[in-house]
């Protein structure tokens, strides 16, 4: 045969397939109807091995049996999809557990942020909640979910991540730990300055405090200049240090606000590095609710350890036509090399392909938690 002939061929064979495929998916949508009339499941991972084993039993060769496996890991894949599909029009779904709300209280609210005043993280908090906002600051990450778990404030402001430094681990592991949950997001430029006490030159100075990153984000302007560095667990705690010191020769790299609250002289306006840094906070509240026009989810889920998990769990937000806007990976706690995934998606909990999607999730991941929509 020549090339045309054997493509013809092909293109035969190609309408045979996509025949039996229609003819497939006609009996899996009686599938459906079977499994929503007697309230069974749409995943079943015990079945599916069977048929893999079947069809691979089927094929001639190696090659040709690892190939018919990832074929039909596919079409068992969209059968799947299709069921959650036919089940949500079905009204089989089931309810999210999340009330939508107007809006925030942000006037009657008590809130909480980690650090000290003229931290970043108050920064952020008096862009979203207001300048009026009654509110108190705790030293770590830890303590400022306690206080929203534990009733003593309403909502919690964390900084998630960074545009230059990256994501805030520590954020990633507690959101998991505790049942809280993300209700808003504030989004502010970083613009470090170096201050000192007033008085003071930047000639005279010789030791810079700041937290790691800041040091590491102001790493070109500081290396000109050859100052012994000093980390702190907080920008603001820095600032702080600096004016209860009171020595010419120290400064802090903080924000303007800790300058102004801690009485310190701005040496230099934006040491760091980048124009564009910027840092993602999250407002955290202990109750399942949402503002009215949220858009966006944040969810986790945990996989099997096993070839495909990964892809098979986003092909959910591919079939949906859902975008993807972050995805991030922490390891889980005492499983070597097995990693819990945090993905925020565009939608509303409101949407039919946002429901398919997490269903499928929901059914076919070890577990899946929805973190807060906003």
């Amino acid at each position: 045969m020549d090339l045309a002939e054997i493509r013809q061929r092909i293109d035969a064979t190609d309408r045979q397939i996509v025949e039996l495929y229609e003819q497939r998916m006609d009996l899996c949508r009686e599938v459906a109807q079977y499994k929503i009339e007697n309230g069974k499941k749409v995943f079943d991972h015990a079945r599916e091995m069977e048929k893999l084993a079947m069809v691979r039993s089927l094929a001639h060769g190696d090659f040709n049996e690892k190939g018919v496996q990832e074929l039909f890991e596919q079409l068992m894949s969209m059968s799947r999809k299709m069921q959650y599909q036919i089940l949500t029009e079905h009204g089989s779904m089931g309810k999210l557990p999340f009330i939508e709300i107007e809006d925030l209280d942000r006037e009657h609210s008590r809130v909480v942020f980690q650090g000290a005043e003229g931290s970043y993280s108050e920064i952020a908090m008096r862009t979203f909640f207001g300048k009026k906002v009654s509110a108190f600051h705790v030293d770590t990450f830890r303590d400022a979910m306690s206080a929203i778990d534990d009733g003593s404030a309403d909502y919690a402001v964390l900084p998630i991540e960074n545009s230059t430094a990256g994501i805030v681990n520590e954020i990633f592991d507690l959101l998991v730990e505790f049942e809280n949950y993300i209700i808003g997001e504030q989004i502010i430029p970083i613009e470090h300055c170096l201050m000192g006490v007033p008085g003071s030159d930047i000639r005279d100075i010789r030791t810079v405090l700041s937290h790691p990153q800041s040091l590491m984000q102001s790493a070109d302007f500081l290396s000109a200049r050859g100052w012994n560095q000093m980390s702190m667990k907080n920008n603001a705690f820095a600032a702080q240090k600096v004016a209860q010191d009171g020595d010419r020769t120290q400064a802090a790299i903080a924000s303007e606000l800790a300058a102004e609250t801690y009485g310190l002289k701005i040496l230099e306006r934006g040491v760091n590095s980048s124009d564009t840094n910027s840092t993602r906070f999250i407002i955290v509240t202990n109750q399942k609710v949402f503002c009215r026009g949220a858009q966006k989810i944040s969810i986790c889920f945990e996989l099997p350890h096993r070839s495909g998990s990964l892809y098979h769990m986003l092909s959910h937000f591919i079939y949906n036509d859902l975008n993807l806007c972050k995805i991030e990976s922490r390891p889980m706690p005492d499983q070597d090399w097995e990693y819990r995934f945090f993905v925020d998606i565009e939608g509303s909990l409101s949407d039919g392909a946002v429901k398919n999607a997490l269903r499928g999730l929901r059914d076919e991941a070890k577990h899946m938690r929805i973190l807060g929509t906003y």
